[in-house]
């Protein structure tokens, strides 16, 4: 099977901007684009094959993908098709043989753009997902793309708290003072285990690898009213249930990693004019591959196959496709299954 070039499932949640739009290329007309779902096989929004969208541009890009003129018409056979349905179709030997310990598919990719902050939230682990939500938890990790300066987020608590202590500043509206306060900047990475109380701060662009779940308890939302001209839902009982009350833990990935965990393995790839960067896909995982940055030509040596990625473009390498080049000027994240 071919590599597939993936257009993303869009949200329009009322904290996000158009930068996704705008700075990396997101083919969505709505006035907000605050996430785009660029792998994703989950009910809320799923990922649909594409044809190579960037021929016909009449631009440098342009140049460079007719350089490649095979790039195009390889997606054919399922263009227009969810990710879920050409799995179905395909088999799930396709994702490899380290997804076989899963029963759904593992995780889910997003670019997100915070314009406004995020609510306060957490997510549940596994176990608490499965028995109370019908679906997984969620850990997830955070590649900042863009960061204003001064931009921060939350991350757990500066001291260990009581349950009685978060409730109570949860009631009067205080849970900002004792929370862990991270200024960020580009290129940094956040790891955010199960239970973590967590806060993307405005005028932040990450690119966020997670559990295949879409489970967020909601603990305070700065007092901001939905689309339906009411208060957002809050989901205190469930936050106080999972909430782990204490500073987060250092993490460190291992073997050189960006992240790495039960659920994914993520790299930074830094391509360069001259310089090809080689991945072998072989049968325990798929890949996938999002560019953050620049433009590139992806190759498979095994069957020929030629895709071009730019800035904001997501390609699903199926397990078993072999050798595969990457070429051009990218940075480009790459996300495997350990």
């Amino acid at each position: 099977m071919k590599m597939l070039k993936l257009k993303p499932a869009c949200k329009d949640y009322l904290w996000g901007g158009h930068r996704l739009v705008e700075e990396y290329g997101i083919d969505y007309p709505g006035e907000i684009c605050a996430e785009a779902w660029t792998l994703s096989c989950h009910k809320d929004g799923e990922s649909v094959v594409c044809s190579d969208i960037s021929d016909g541009a009449e631009n440098a890009t342009d140049i460079f993908v007719k350089r490649n003129s095979e790039m195009s018409a390889e997606s054919e056979e399922y263009e227009g098709k969810t990710l879920s349905e050409v799995i179905k179709a395909s088999g799930k030997e396709i994702l490899g043989k380290n997804c076989e310990k899963f029963d759904d598919f593992p995780i889910l990719i997003k670019l997100i753009d915070a314009k406004r902050p995020l609510s306060i939230q957490v997510h549940p682990d596994d176990d608490y997902a499965l028995k109370n939500e019908g679906q997984y938890g969620k850990t997830e990790m955070w590649y900042i793309l863009e960061a204003k300066e001064g931009a921060f987020l939350y991350e757990g608590f500066e001291k260990k708290i009581s349950k009685e202590e978060f409730e109570d500043r949860i009631k009067n509206n205080t849970l900002e003072d004792v929370l862990h306060k991270v200024y960020v900047k580009k290129g940094d990475m956040i790891f955010i285990s199960p239970g973590t109380l967590h806060a993307i701060g405005e005028g932040i662009v990450i690119a966020e690898i997670q559990q295949n779940s879409n489970v967020t308890y909601r603990i305070y939302d700065y007092g901001r009213l939905g689309a339906d001209g009411k208060p957002r839902q809050l989901h205190i009982k469930q936050s106080v249930d999972v909430t782990k009350l204490e500073p987060p833990k250092e993490y460190k990935a291992e073997g050189g990693h960006l992240a790495i965990c039960p659920y994914f393995q993520v790299d930074l790839i830094e391509v360069k004019e001259g310089a090809d960067f080689e991945l072998n896909v072989d049968s325990a995982s798929f890949a996938n591959l999002l560019a953050i940055e620049g433009d590139a030509c992806v190759s498979s040596a095994d069957n020929g196959q030629k895709m071009h990625i730019r800035k904001g473009e997501s390609i699903f390498i199926p397990a078993g496709v072999g050798n595969v080049k990457i070429e051009g000027e990218s940075r480009v994240i790459l996300t495997k299954i350990p």
